[in-house]
């Protein structure tokens, strides 16, 4: 297993490195003048075009990514040119509530999809199996954005029953409980449809399997068939799933934490974009790319639980 992960962290040098570039570019296209932005509405071009030379913004793209990369492989991800503190402070403070967030949504969405997904698979053909999947298709055919509009419409204004606005504190207070929950169950609404879709898919392929059979010819009770040897060897895929979907939970988080005024990465990439901060754009990118190649890494953990085999290739 550890030679396996090894590997797979060596895989994910190249992607990093292709991540840093293309938000390095995508960046570079984006409208405005980072010095005159720092400068100010009323400096004069030549306070301008020096802050640009401070700044090394006068040199080629591909010098100033080259620098980019330097500093990065020696932990410096710079200054916020708006705020003037540490990128990797203000990222630290956020990356918490984003993950508090992805928390909030797995903890709920992921049980229920597996459940749903087993109901359906054992009831196939039946009502039960028409109406979870008619729930699943709904559930991934609502955007994020429409969900917490709704949620904030009408469990947060007409009915006050819980707020809607920022984070309050941790996610084990009550406060901070309250305030995470609507933002938990919009990321979490769009993960369950996924997940009980591919788990009756898994399901209904090992349920034909030989040694459902035989499980089933020795005598043993429905459920523990269901539970002890479908459902363990369903879940493979559904992991996959899983670790494949924590990268949309991230990219929906942006849009999440934009309408609940979460504090976490996304919101803070999409106003450092906004102001044309670069370095705290670049290292929100770079923040949100490693969360993904570490969940992934856990996910390769996982395979290794469910199926020992893959720990020894």
């Amino acid at each position: 297993m550890g030679v396996h992960l090894i590997h797979r962290a060596v895989l994910s040098v190249p992607v990093l490195f292709g991540v840093l570039l293309l938000g390095f570019m995508l960046l570079q296209l984006v409208p405005g003048d980072v010095a005159q932005v720092i400068a100010g509405p009323q400096a004069t071009p030549e306070v301008v075009e020096q802050i640009r030379k401070d700044l090394g913004l006068d040199r080629s793209l591909v010098i100033q990514f080259l620098l980019y990369i330097g500093r990065v492989l020696q932990g410096d991800l710079g200054y916020s040119m708006i705020n003037n503190t540490p990128v990797i402070q203000e990222l630290g403070e956020a990356i918490g509530p984003t993950f508090e967030l992805m928390f909030g949504s797995l903890i709920f969405s992921v049980p229920i999809g597996i459940a749903l997904g087993t109901l359906a698979a054992v009831n196939r053909g039946r009502a039960l199996d028409r109406i979870i999947i008619a729930i699943s298709v709904f559930g991934v055919s609502m955007p994020v954005f429409f969900i917490g509009l709704m949620l904030i419409m009408y469990v947060g204004y007409h009915w006050e029953l819980l707020p809607f606005l920022g984070r309050a504190g941790p996610l084990w207070t009550l406060d901070g409980l309250a305030h995470a929950a609507l933002p938990s169950l919009t990321l979490g609404l769009i993960f369950i449809g996924p997940v009980a879709r591919m788990t009756r898919t898994a399901a209904l392929e090992v349920m034909n399997a030989d040694y459902v059979r035989t499980a089933r010819a020795k005598g043993l009770a429905e459920h523990t068939v269901i539970i002890r040897h479908v459902l363990r060897n369903a879940l493979i895929p559904v992991v996959t799933l899983i670790g494949l979907q924590a990268g949309y939970l991230l990219g929906g988080a942006v849009v999440t934490e934009t309408i609940f005024s979460w504090p976490g990465v996304g919101r803070l990439a999409v106003g450092a974009i906004l102001a044309r901060d670069l370095p705290l754009a670049q290292g929100s990118i770079l923040i949100l790319a490693v969360s993904f190649i570490v969940i992934n890494l856990f996910v390769d953990v996982l395979y290794g639980i469910l199926d020992p085999r893959v720990g020894k290739r």
